[in-house]
C-alpha cells in the first residue's frame, strides 16, 4: 500500500476541546493528500463571551456554530461524487452534544427547533477517530497552546463535556470507530506514534477498536 493511501474517503477526527483533533486532522490531510474540512472556532464572535460567562453566551455561540457547520456540510453535499478524500475535525452530531451540555431547557428547545428546520444532510464518514484524554491533560494542553479566549474555560464545563463525549461514543455505531488514548501518544511530535496510528486507521473496516501505542485491543 502506498504511503499516502487509505481505504477511506471521508475521515472524521473528534474529541473534546484541547485533545488535538484539529492538529491531527491537518497532519493527516497532508499525509493523505486530502482536503481538510475544519472548524474555525476563532471566527465565532460569541465564543469568548461564552467562556467568560457561559449563561450569557451559550445560545448565540451555539447557534453561530450550528449555522457555520450546516453551511459547510451543505457545501460538501453539493460537490460532485468524485470529490477527493476528506479529513474533518468534527462530526456535525457534536453540535447537539455541545448544545445539550451548555444550554438551559428553554434555550435547548429553541435550538432543537432551529436544528430541525435546517434539515441538515450529512455525508456519512467511512471512519471516525475519537481522541480521548483526562480533563487534567486537556487543561494542560489548552494552557500550553495559549489561545487567549480558551484560558477562561471552566474545569467543570470541560468535565461535563468530556463525559458527554464518552457517553456519545459509547453508543456510536454509525461508522467504524477508532478510540484513541490521546493521553498516551503524541502523533504530532512523535513520528513513530503517528505511523502506528495511521496504520491502525488503514486497517479499520468495521466495528470499533481501542488504540494504545504498540497494542490494538478490540472492544
Amino acid at each position: 500500500m502506498a504511503p499516502d493511501s487509505t481505504p477511506h474517503r471521508f475521515i472524521v477526527i473528534e474529541g473534546p476541546i484541547g485533545v488535538g483533533k484539529t492538529t491531527l486532522a491537518v497532519k493527516l490531510a497532508a499525509t493523505l493528500q486530502a482536503e481538510a474540512v475544519l472548524e474555525h472556532p476563532e471566527d465565532n464572535p460569541f465564543l469568548e463571551r461564552f467562556y467568560r460567562n457561559p449563561r450569557a453566551g451559550a445560545l448565540p455561540a451555539q447557534l453561530y456554530f450550528l449555522f457555520a457547520r450546516a453551511q459547510q456540510m451543505v457545501a460538501l453535499q453539493q460537490q460532485d461524487l468524485f470529490a477527493p478524500l476528506r479529513v474533518a475535525d468534527y462530526l456535525i452530531d457534536k453540535d447537539r452534544l455541545f448544545a445539550r451540555t451548555t444550554l438551559d431547557e428553554e434555550e435547548l428547545r429553541l435550538y432543537e427547533q432551529v436544528y430541525a428546520k435546517l434539515a441538515i444532510e450529512v455525508p456519512r464518514p467511512d471512519l471516525v477517530v475519537y481522541l480521548q484524554a483526562p480533563v487534567d491533560v486537556l487543561l494542560a494542553r489548552i494552557a500550553r497552546r495559549g489561545i487567549r479566549y480558551e484560558q477562561f474555560i471552566d474545569r467543570l464545563y470541560l468535565e461535563r463535556l468530556n463525559n458527554a463525549y464518552a457517553r456519545y461514543f459509547h453508543e456510536y455505531d454509525a461508522a467504524p470507530l477508532l478510540i484513541v488514548n490521546a493521553a498516551a501518544i503524541d502523533p504530532i511530535g512523535n513520528e513513530a506514534d503517528y505511523e502506528e496510528l495511521l496504520g491502525a486507521m488503514r486497517r479499520m473496516r468495521r466495528g470499533r477498536l481501542y488504540f494504545n501505542p504498540l497494542r490494538h485491543t478490540a472492544l
